[in-house]
């Protein structure tokens, strides 16, 4: 095998095989890819392994959420290559979400050499500290040089994968690589290159193996104590369905109240409360839920500002948090108790020997609010829509922000619910989203792949309809049309000498059917509840992607909840 490695030919040419032949040993198997000459041995290698599919998009952006998308579909760290300069600089939004969310990218960057840095080299720029912090570990690769030995290289992988296990997010290489970039025919390498390596090339192990330190959750002693107080579960956001079952199963043995928010997989469960944001609204919901003594928050970063201030307001006896993530989340809540590790573990850990009786009568709220909303909803529009969507729905969903993550969250009915909810919520943009859309339909294409946007994000995202071309599983693309940015008809926007118009909806007037076609997509807009469904159950009849059109009122959805609020408060006790 040996000679497999030196008929490369070129240092560069090794460098990037090892780079990507290691990726792959510690668990890569996607690689997405931006056109570019200066990352050419990145590129090649690339495509040469055979552990690696590739995937390529002209649109450096949107290839950074389809990574983000392709990691968060397969639970497995994704790489990205692109070539230096500006295409660099075109990641930087989805390391962002991916430092926020916790999503494992691998940010493999081409760069001029030293040499060509700060002189008016062409698409030359200091990319060294580029993505600022949000890397979890970057590492600055000099030029590939026989004087540095590629054990040092393959053990400089492996250290950023360790510390990407520890704290999962993106790790950036920056790697520096002198022309000729190409390959020269007959170009052989010296015996030496390889010193030291043969029992790395024998082998399918990663150089250096680690050992985490043990992660055993014991039984906290005062849970004694705690399990018999007034406890209440708060659940955010949860990438693994073993954590959602075990949470399901502990909120059953204490009989505490579990609040479930739509990131948790458990936002429909029949067991949670899934109107406690608008039960808010009422003081005697709002009163027996501050009975709580014991508040339990696992995961985090919730979509409910009322539930997030609510639970901020009290003064808990106990608040205690267990996540698998290190990062603080809390978000103003005064946690007292940090639990880092598997919630699965936690729970197993805190079990009670028998039942406890519940101390609440918060799911009678459900059933009240319910038929309210039943009662008020109109025949047509983004409410009815968001409210009957999960119904629908025949596998897994990615679910936009501003409007559409929050009503969903409010009035998503109970029953049917996706296979599973996936969200862009670290950095919470309406940048790169039907790229991360994609993405997780790659990661996953024995499902059907419902997304739901708002107009103005998919504006922000329309180079990445190139990436839907290429899909073959059922992929439904639902954009809500209202006109603009629905979001601000809900915030304290001044209305004088139409600001909230001019300076934040910002109306285009657009429809999407030409964008469809220029990207030779199916499309349809439905009119009304029927079609909708009649159209929607049809695209999922297609191994291909659809775009649904939902032309909807400025304002209506907004107006909407803001009369649904006052109803709730006037509802007898």
């Amino acid at each position: 095998m040996t000679e497999q490695w030196q008929a490369l030919g070129s240092l560069h040419a090794l460098w990037s095989s090892l780079i990507i032949e290691e990726l792959a040993r510690l668990g890569v198997r996607d690689i997405c890819i931006a056109p570019g000459s200066r990352s050419t041995p990145l590129t090649l290698a690339a495509a040469a392994n055979p552990a690696i599919t590739t995937h390529l998009h002209f649109d450096e952006r949107g290839l950074g959420f389809l990574a983000l998308g392709l990691a968060q579909g397969s639970q497995r760290p994704v790489a990205v290559i692109v070539t230096s300069g500006s295409a660099v600089a075109n990641l930087l939004p989805a390391v962002v979400e991916a430092r926020q969310s916790g999503v494992p990218l691998w940010l493999l960057t081409a760069d001029r050499p030293a040499e060509l840095i700060g002189n008016g080299a062409n698409q030359a720029i200091d990319q060294s500290t580029i993505f600022s912090s949000y890397p979890v570990y970057q590492q600055l690769l000099p030029t590939p040089s026989n004087d540095i030995t590629p054990a040092w290289l393959l053990a400089s992988v492996d250290q950023a994968a360790f510390q990407q296990q520890q704290t999962p997010g993106p790790v950036h290489l920056n790697c520096a690589f002198r022309e000729p970039l190409y390959p020269v025919e007959g170009q052989q390498l010296p015996a030496h290159a390889l010193q030291g390596l043969s029992r790395w090339v024998d082998s399918h192990e990663p150089w250096t193996r680690y050992t985490p330190a043990q992660t055993v959750c014991p039984t906290d002693p005062a849970w004694e104590t705690v399990c018999r107080s007034k406890g209440l579960i708060v659940v955010g956001r949860l990438t693994r369905q073993e954590d959602a079952n075990a949470i399901l199963q502990f909120a059953a043995q204490t009989g505490w109240p579990l609040i479930a928010d739509i990131q948790s997989q458990l936002r429909f469960h029949p067991h949670a409360i899934n109107y406690a944001d608008l039960a808010l609204h009422h003081p005697e919901f709002r009163a027996e839920l501050a009975q709580a003594e014991t508040l339990l928050l696992f995961g985090g970063r919730l979509i409910s500002k009322r539930l997030q201030q609510f639970l901020t307001e009290q003064e808990w006896q106990h608040c205690w948090q267990i996540d698998s993530s290190a990062e603080r989340v809390d978000n103003g809540l005064a946690v007292q108790q940090r639990f880092v590790s598997a919630i699965s573990n936690w729970c197993q850990a805190h079990q009670l020997e028998t039942s406890s009786p519940a101390w609440h009568q918060l799911t009678a709220w459900d059933k009240k609010l319910a038929a309210l909303i039943e009662q008020q909803l109109p025949t047509w529009g983004e409410i009815t829509l968001c409210h009957q969507l999960n119904a629908q729905i025949n596998g897994q969903l990615f679910i936009g922000n501003s409007m559409p993550i929050r009503i969903l969250d409010m009035l998503g009915t109970t029953g049917s619910r996706p296979t599973h909810i996936y969200t862009n919520r670290g950095a919470s943009g309406i940048d790169g989203l039907i790229a991360t859309a994609a993405g997780i339909a790659k990661a996953m294409p024995t499902q059907p792949t419902t997304v739901l946007l708002g107009d103005t994000s998919a504006l922000f995202d329309l180079n990445s309809l190139a990436l839907l071309r290429s899909l073959n599983s059922p992929f439904v693309l639902i954009i809500i049309n209202n006109d603009g940015g629905n979001i601000f008809h809900m915030l304290p926007v001044p209305e004088h000498n139409q600001i909230r118009e001019h300076f934040y909806q910002l109306p285009h007037g657009l429809n999407f059917q030409a964008s469809a076609e220029q990207f030779q997509l199916a499309y349809a807009a439905p009119t009304d509840a029927t079609s909708f469904q009649n159209d929607y159950q049809h695209a999922l009849t297609r191994h291909s992607a659809t775009i649904l059109e939902c032309k909807v009122a400025v304002g209506e959805a907004a107006n909407w909840l803001k009369g649904l609020a006052q109803h709730v408060r006037d509802l007898p006790a």
